[in-house]
C-alpha cells in the first residue's frame, strides 16, 4: 500500500458564536470553560460543530478534492490540514513538506515587497534561501506580476496576490499542495496554467489536496473526492462518483420559492447522462402552471446548458420559441431532446423560467448533470466536429 501523505482521523472542530480572546479578560474564562468541559463530542450554548467526524486518507502522489456547497466546512478542513486550527477531536496528520493557499492574501505580510514575501514563503516552508534564489525567477515568470514584484503586496489586487501565491505554493518544490477555492479570483489564462501545473505536480508524484467548485477541473485532477454536507461526509470515493452524487444532490435541492408562474417538480434523465459529443440526451421535466397571467409574461418552460469549468452558457431554448403551448392551467410533462454538440466536459442542464421582454431569468429550478465523453481536439464549448486537408501547393513544386 502507498505511504500516506495526508491522514484525518475522526476529525470534529467545534467554534463558539462570538467567541473572541482580545483581552486577557476574554481568554480566562475561555480556557476554565474548556477545562472543566466534559471533552466528549457534547455541546454548550452558543457552540456548533464546524466539522463533525469527518475521515480521509490520500495517499503520497495521489490528487484528492474536497467538494460540496457553501458551508459545508470545506474550508475549515484546509486549515485543520495546514495547522492554522486544531482538531477539536480526531488526528490530522501531513508527511513532508506543505505548500498551501487557502486565502487571497496567500499569507502575506501586507507591508513587505512581493520579493520579500516571496522569501518569507520559503522560510516558513523550511527552505533555504539559496533555494527559494534559485526558483525565485521561474516564481515571478509565472506569476505574472514582476513589474510590480518590488511593490508591498497591499496595494496588489485579488488577481495579483492569488498569481503569486499560487506561484510560490505551487514552484518551492512542496511534498504536499492544498489549494483553495482562491485561483477562482485569476482570469481564464491564469486559471488555465494553474490547473496545468496542478497537473504536471501530480505527475510528478506529489500529493494534491484541491478544493473548488469547478467540478470538471476536480473531475479531470483528482482519482478520489469527498463530499461534504453541514460538515459531514455526505458520500466519498471515485471522483466521478462523488461529482455525480453532488449532482443529483444539487438538482433535487434547487427549488424556487415566492410568486411564480410555474413550479418544476421533477427533472431527469430518461436517457444514458453520459453522452458522446455529438450523441443526444432525452429528459422528462414535470410540474404545474400556477398563474396564467404570470405565465404570459414569460418565455415558459426555460432550458439553458452551462459549462461547469467556466459556468459559460452553451445554449438556451424555451417552450415560446419553439411554439409549444403551454396549458391554461394544471400539470404538464414536458419531453425534450437535446443533441449535444459540445467539447467533452462536465454540463449542467437547468430548467428555468425567463421574462418575455429582457430575456431575464427570474425562476430558477432542477437541473441534470451530464458528461458528455470524446477525445479533446479543439477549444471553446461548442464542437464544430473539424475536418482539414492538406496538399503541398502544386505551382509551388513545380518552380522548385
Amino acid at each position: 500500500m502507498s505511504r500516506s501523505g495526508v491522514l484525518f482521523d475522526h476529525v470534529w472542530k467545534r467554534f463558539r458564536r462570538g467567541e473572541r480572546h482580545n483581552a486577557l479578560r476574554d481568554l480566562i474564562p475561555a480556557i476554565l470553560s474548556r477545562a472543566v468541559g466534559t471533552g466528549n463530542s457534547g455541546l454548550e450554548r452558543d457552540e456548533f460543530w464546524a466539522v463533525q467526524d469527518v475521515s480521509f486518507e490520500v495517499p503520497q502522489g495521489e490528487a484528492f478534492g474536497i467538494i460540496g456547497p457553501n458551508g459545508a466546512g470545506k474550508s475549515t478542513i484546509l486549515k485543520l490540514l495546514t495547522r492554522v486550527m486544531r482538531p477539536t477531536i480526531g488526528t490530522c496528520s501531513l508527511r513532508g513538506r506543505v505548500g498551501a493557499l487557502l486565502e487571497v492574501s496567500a499569507g502575506f505580510h501586507q507591508d513587505l515587497t512581493g520579493r520579500e514575501n516571496v522569501f518569507l514563503q520559503g522560510a516558513v516552508m523550511g527552505m533555504k534561501r539559496e533555494e527559494v534564489s534559485r526558483k525565485f525567477d521561474q516564481i515571478v515568470d509565472f506569476s505574472g506580476v514582476a513589474e510590480f514584484i518590488d511593490t508591498p503586496v497591499r496595494h496588489y489586487s485579488s488577481g495579483m496576490n492569488a498569481r503569486l501565491g499560487f506561484s510560490v505554493a505551487a514552484h518551492l518544490d512542496p511534498e504536499i499542495l492544498i489549494i483553495d477555492e482562491v485561483l477562482a479570483v485569476g482570469d481564464h489564462a491564469f486559471q488555465q496554467k494553474a490547473y496545468d501545473r496542478i497537473q504536471e505536480i501530480v505527475n510528478r508524484d506529489i500529493t494534491v489536496v484541491l478544493v473548488s467548485h469547478q467540478l470538471e477541473r476536480i473531475a479531470q485532477l483528482c482519482s478520489r473526492a469527498v463530499l461534504l454536507n453541514q460538515g459531514k461526509v455526505a458520500h466519498a470515493g471515485p471522483v466521478q462518483e462523488v461529482v455525480d452524487v453532488y449532482i443529483r444532490s444539487s438538482g433535487e435541492r434547487e427549488r424556487q420559492t415566492g410568486e411564480a408562474a410555474l413550479r418544476y417538480d421533477r427533472f431527469e434523465a430518461v436517457s444514458s447522462t453520459d453522452v458522446p459529443t455529438g450523441g443526444w440526451l432525452s429528459l422528462v421535466l414535470s410540474g404545474s402552471v400556477l398563474d396564467r397571467t404570470l405565465l404570459d409574461d414569460t418565455l415558459g418552460i426555460g432550458i439553458v446548458v452551462k459549462s461547469m469549468a467556466s459556468g459559460a452558457i452553451a445554449f438556451s431554448v424555451n417552450s415560446d420559441n419553439l411554439r409549444v403551448q403551454m396549458p391554461d392551467a394544471g400539470s404538464f410533462l414536458a419531453e425534450i431532446e437535446l443533441q449535444l454538440n459540445v467539447a467533452p466536459g462536465l454540463y449542467s442542464v437547468n430548467a428555468v423560467v425567463k421574462k418575455k421582454h429582457s430575456r431575464q431569468t427570474i425562476q430558477g429550478g432542477p437541473w441534470v448533470g451530464v458528461n458528455v465523453t470524446g477525445d479533446t481536439v479543439s477549444g471553446g464549448i461548442v464542437q464544430m466536429n473539424p475536418r482539414m486537408t492538406l496538399r503541398q501547393d502544386v505551382l509551388s513544386t513545380k518552380d522548385a
